[in-house]
């Protein structure tokens, strides 16, 4: 199921119904957000739609009507699925150069979905990446549509058994993975990176610090092999216990057991989601 609003005049369409001006496309110029629904009823909603507001704000984008928003969860059918909205900022301006009154174009997206279970039991091999964000303080936290570093980032392997590539920034910070947020276990607490100069603010990140379950702290790529335990967590898949990490060159760096520690950061996570947690 799919839909959207302000598609501009035919001729001008490209054959999938996109406008060809339209600064989403052209420039990244747009957001997006990956909602886990429910039987109709989507979770996390309301940290959805702050991340996309503040999104919004930020690039100074309009949004859709609330009550529009708020009635596309529904759509999705009965069962689990993954709603996808896009937010454009549409066509026009001249080159970078934004129109003064934009006319946004929403379009979305909703498909069933089944998680990764066994990931969820029995956690999950992962690796470092080579490629460095680049830090950007303006545009850090949001799922704007320009994602090529992490289209180059998870370009790097191709082995089934690897199931995420960490990223670190430009400084040597450990930021996040290619999809996911990452957690550590530290001094007595878990910790997630900060995020105020480049990467994505996750909501279910969002809800766990909200809730004191987390802290935000900063750690080097190579010392994360020292953690007591790791974990890779998002909205949609749930939380993974991290039980290998690899070095960019496929050799071992370190090896977790999945314990209590783990058992009890995924409890949390699922309750959020609606998922069992073993």
């Amino acid at each position: 199921m799919s839909g959207t609003a302000g598609e501009g005049d035919a001729e001008r369409l490209t054959p999938e119904g996109v406008p060809f001006d339209d600064r989403g496309l052209a420039y990244g110029d747009g957001l997006f957000e990956t909602v886990l629904v429910r039987d109709g009823e989507p979770l996390l909603w309301a940290e959805h739609l702050g991340r996309l507001a503040r999104g919004a704000e930020t690039l100074g984008i309009p949004l859709p009507d609330r009550a529009a928003l708020d009635a596309l969860p529904a759509r999705a059918g009965e069962g689990l699925a993954v709603l996808k909205l896009m937010l454009t900022r549409g066509s026009g301006g001249r080159g970078y150069l934004a129109p003064a009154e934009p006319e946004p174009r929403l379009r979305w997206q909703a498909v069933p979905f089944a998680p990764a279970r066994a990931r969820w039991r029995d956690g999950v091999r992962v690796r470092h990446c080579r490629l460095r964000l680049g830090i950007q303080p303006a545009l850090a936290g949001l799922k704007h549509l320009n994602r090529l570093e992490n289209v180059l980032a998870r370009a790097e392997w191709s082995d089934p058994e690897i199931a995420e590539g960490l990223l670190g920034d430009a400084e040597g910070r450990l930021v996040e993975a290619t999809c996911m947020n990452l957690f550590w276990w530290q001094d007595d607490a878990w910790y997630t990176p900060r995020l105020d100069r480049c990467g994505v603010a996750g909501t279910l990140r969002q809800a766990l610090l909200a809730d004191g379950v987390i802290h935000e702290g900063d750690t080097a790529p190579e010392a994360l092999a020292t953690a007591e335990a790791v974990c890779l967590a998002n909205s949609v898949q749930g939380l993974w216990p991290v039980t290998r990490l690899d070095d960019a060159d496929g050799r071992r760096q370190a090896r977790w057991d999945i314990g209590d520690r783990h058992r009890a950061l995924q409890a949390e996570a699922h309750a959020r989601l609606g998922y069992p947690h073993d």
